[in-house]
């Protein structure tokens, strides 16, 4: 899992993915800029077809099931955008996808995976709760999992990041949150591919902080509970390959309050008109968290997702 991806593998999964979407742009917003403190650039992943970047996984690992063993069909668990990745790349191929979510789910992302074409079945207080019961699920039905972490989604979500450093020259720092982890991995190697000296941070919440925790530790560390509104960030148990590669290629962790988010999605809007969900804001936070640590360097924010229900969203900017 920790062997080196080599960039020949991101611009074949690049190949596999723009067959269903384009590139996301990446972005200098004088404003937010203004409000860092210093030169940022955004990765809009919020501008994927289904709103955020996990599709890019979705794609490259749908295509390898396809050209593998039949299978009678997918099952995921997921918070929504994983999920929206299962049903999008699944319905390319003509799979049947089962996707599992935690009780009280966001009802826009629900609705959406439904769309896509996946059955939905809710299950679970949390997403950890939730993973249990697919694998359960899935090895009764005969269902394959679609994994949350795995190389394959890697070279995927991976592309994200060669598109943002081929256009953006001399970044010295990107800030990337972290939910399962494919995110931030897919980042990593895929500076490492290109031979970069870019520093990345990871950003999780203060209540969901057990990557945080074990990043300390340098070994998983669980937690009883992932309480935070940011979905795409609450996580109670690790990855352990997702973890080693952290440690090997990750600057640090930082955690910010859901109070910094909500600040973050606000100051995303104002400044650049976008929709941001508490997960693709949380970089934002974590760099105005941490406003005065740069001096005119080039920072990169990876605004991963803008899936959040509108109810919630306008509360946020009403109150903020």
């Amino acid at each position: 899992m920790n062997d080196p991806i080599a960039i020949e593998a991101f611009d074949r999964a690049a190949a596999i993915i723009y067959t269903a979407l384009t590139a996301s742009p990446q972005i200098h917003w004088p404003l937010l800029s203004g409000h860092c403190g210093t030169e940022v650039w955004v990765k809009h992943e919020n501008h994927l077809p289904t709103g955020a970047f996990k599709v890019r996984g979705g794609l490259v690992f749908a295509e390898h099931l396809a050209r593998g063993r039949a299978t009678a069909g997918v099952i995921a668990a997921t918070r929504g955008n994983h999920g929206q990745s299962v049903a999008f790349a699944a319905r390319r191929h003509g799979m049947d996808a089962v996707v599992v979510v935690p009780e009280n789910n966001n009802p826009d992302k629900n609705r959406a995976m439904r769309a896509y074409g996946a059955e939905l079945i809710e299950h679970g207080r949390d997403f950890d709760a939730a993973y249990e019961y697919a694998i359960a699920l899935g090895e009764e039905r005969g269902l394959t999992l679609f994994p949350s972490f795995h190389p394959l989604l890697l070279h995927g979500v991976g592309t994200y990041a060669v598109e943002l450093f081929r256009a953006v020259a001399d970044l010295d720092t990107v800030y990337v949150p972290i939910g399962l982890g494919s995110g931030i991995c897919g980042l990593i190697a895929a500076r490492d591919a290109l031979g970069l000296a870019t520093k990345i941070v990871g950003v999780v919440a203060t209540n969901a902080d057990a990557y945080a925790q074990s990043f300390a530790a340098r070994e998983v560390r669980t937690t009883a509970s992932a309480d935070t509104m940011a979905d795409g960030l609450a996580v109670r148990t690790p990855n352990a390959d997702a973890l080693a590669i952290m440690l090997a290629g990750a600057e640090r962790i930082v955690a910010v309050t859901d109070a910094e988010i909500k600040h973050a999605m606000s100051v995303y809007f104002s400044a650049t008109h976008n929709v941001a969900e508490g997960a693709g804001a949380a970089p934002l936070a974590a760099l105005l968290q941490e406003r005065g640590r740069y001096d005119g360097e080039r920072v990169g924010l990876i605004l991963s997702g803008g899936n959040i229900d509108g109810p919630s969203y306008a509360r946020i900017l009403e109150h903020s």
